[in-house]
């Protein structure tokens, strides 16, 4: 996901994206300890779009306030 799809969402938008992500990361965690994962490079790229769009909503609440 890049910076630029994620800044032309809304707050709420973000807020159900963060949520789907972070539930990946748990799924792909929990794959990775029971030996079944696959797409070992998802769980990086996964960690780095929740990191995304968590700084990207801080940065439109800053401008907000």
């Amino acid at each position: 996901m890049k910076a630029s799809e994620i800044r032309a969402k809304t707050p709420d938008q973000l807020d159900d994206d963060l949520a789907a992500l972070k539930k990946e990361q748990f799924n792909l965690r929990f794959q990775k300890a029971t030996g079944q994962l696959e797409k070992t490079a998802r769980v990086k790229q996964v960690r780095k779009d929740i990191a995304r769009i968590k700084t990207i909503a801080a940065q439109q609440a800053a401008k907000k306030a």
